[in-house]
């Protein structure tokens, strides 16, 4: 069994033997990244990728229902959420629901890239004007994109759009800059101002449980400090990369792969995350229950 006792050393190599293995396209289906690999224009593909990321919960074949839905609707999503007007974009998704995320929300949210792409151009954009050169990590540049993507609407109403300020550990959001700042055979990158070894983890189960059995947190929540606890964490395993081995861990854990020295214990504290339960303090009923969001891999 590989403990933190056992070295960063023996920890990097198996972590290297990981991502070699299972860090290939192959392996990407039926993660929600492979809806970006439909877009050649950079434009389109960072408003794909955040439309894919903010429907990452829920089983799998509903996640890829629904950001079919989505995205089939938009075509080009660039020129849709720029000459689209409000009110038809309202109206387009207002039958949508995604488990508990209903149309008007989804609507909110295109609205809300509409709004920051008029004012900076791009989502890329917007997310580096939050970001500057002496900040450790990527945090106020989630913060950024989420204000304004938000808009006078705080977000208070919105499951799809998880906020940094709550002290969500924001795994979708933090999956989304993953997908848009790393470039490898499974991550398509295009976000080159920003250097991986700024980001976060996105904190699901699996990358939690692994901060337990690797001794990078003891914390109960797996919320944002948990998120930046295990990254850090990471961080010392590879400075440069400390996400490098995300796709890899979650890919070989859902895949119910035994991974020595990274085994997930079904007893630990679990990994709901606290966007989940800001999320849920907007719903009633039914729509109150339990979410996990450890398959929007």
């Amino acid at each position: 069994m590989l403990r933190k006792r056992t070295g960063s050393v023996a920890i990097r190599n198996r972590l290297n033997d990981l991502y070699a293995r299972y860090n290939r396209r192959e392996f990407v289906h039926p993660d929600p990244i492979e809806f970006l690999y439909r877009y050649e224009n950079s434009l389109d593909r960072e408003i794909a990728g955040l439309v894919a990321s903010s429907l990452a919960f829920g089983r799998v074949a509903q996640i890829h229902r629904s950001v079919s839905r989505v995205l089939d609707r938009m075509e080009e999503p660039a020129a849709f959420v720029r000459e689209t007007p409000p009110r038809s974009i309202r109206k387009i998704f207002a039958g949508f629901r995604h488990r508990y995320a209903t149309g008007m929300e989804m609507a909110e949210l295109l609205l809300g890239i509409r709004r920051a792409v008029r004012e900076h151009g791009s989502l890329r954009a917007c997310f580096v004007s939050g970001i500057g050169e002496e900040d450790e990590t990527v945090l106020p540049g989630l913060n950024a994109l989420a204000e304004n993507l938000v808009g006078d609407s705080g977000g208070e109403c919105n499951s799809l759009l998880p906020l940094p300020r709550r002290g969500s550990a924001c795994k979708r959001l933090n999956l989304y800059l993953r997908w848009m700042v790393r470039h490898d055979e499974v991550d398509p990158g295009g976000w080159d101002e920003v250097p991986p070894s700024r980001l976060i983890i996105p904190l699901d189960i699996h990358m939690y449980r692994a901060g337990l059995e690797l001794g990078f947190t003891r914390r109960k929540s797996a919320d944002l400090k948990t998120a930046l606890e295990v990254t850090e964490g990471f961080r010392r395993i590879c400075l440069e990369d400390p996400v490098r081995y995300d796709f890899a861990i979650t890919r070989s854990a859902i895949g119910q792969t035994r991974v020595s020295g990274l085994e997930h214990h079904a007893g630990e504290p679990g990994g709901s995350e606290q966007e989940d339960q800001d999320e849920r303090k907007n719903r009633s009923g039914d729509d109150r229950r339990r979410t996990t969001d450890a398959i929007g891999r």
